[in-house]
């Protein structure tokens, strides 16, 4: 089975933009509670805006179909049979997974929350690790950064200190990246 691509006549967001048309209107503070935070003191001047902002005005349902009309023009995952490379961005994630990394419990973690209310998400992240380890038969890992371009700064920096502390920086000064690497090893690996 052959795979077709969508192809939309889609315009520019900025031609589907009308003036006056909004996505979405606040409403206005009530005088009791707009007397209670001095916004003035919290959002300095010199940031206000002077000018228009050039922005296109267009509706919340135009510019969710605009997008949903240029995502169906790309291949994905989702959208295709298979997808040859091993990119970071476009490997297959189960929906479950996607559900549970969305879960409020997750995505509402503050970093000034108490130890105590963040004990089951450290344990998570706690026993990802020592899954890792048990996988690799390393000593040590870490979760930080997660991926991309910082994960392998990360990587080049690690194998670097190790090199050092071995006395084989000096000897060490070559690192192999195969045509078909991430677009940012080449530069994790000059800068390392």
């Amino acid at each position: 089975m052959r795979f077709r691509q969508a192809d939309w006549s889609e315009p520019l967001i900025f031609e589907l933009s009308k003036e006056g048309r909004m996505g979405h209107m606040l409403p206005e503070l009530e005088p009791e509670i707009e007397g209670e935070i001095p916004t003035e003191e919290l959002v300095p001047e010199s940031i206000y805006r002077t000018k228009d902002s050039g922005l296109p005005e267009v509706s919340e349902i135009q510019v969710l179909r605009h997008y949903m009309h240029l995502s169906q023009m790309n291949y994905g995952v989702n959208s295709g049979k298979i997808y040859p490379l091993g990119s970071c961005t476009m490997k297959y994630n189960p929906i479950i997974n996607e559900i549970m990394a969305g879960h409020p419990k997750i995505t509402g973690i503050h970093p000034l929350q108490t130890p105590e209310s963040t004990q089951g998400v450290l344990k998570m992240l706690y026993n990802l690790k020592q899954y890792f380890l048990e996988v690799t038969g390393m000593h040590d890992a870490t979760l930080q950064p997660s991926a991309g371009a910082a994960g392998e700064w990360t990587g080049m920096m690690t194998m670097r200190a190790y090199h050092k502390d071995n006395g084989e920086l000096d000897k060490r000064t070559e690192v192999i990246i195969p045509d078909s690497a991430h677009g940012t090893n080449p530069a994790s690996a000059v800068m390392a």
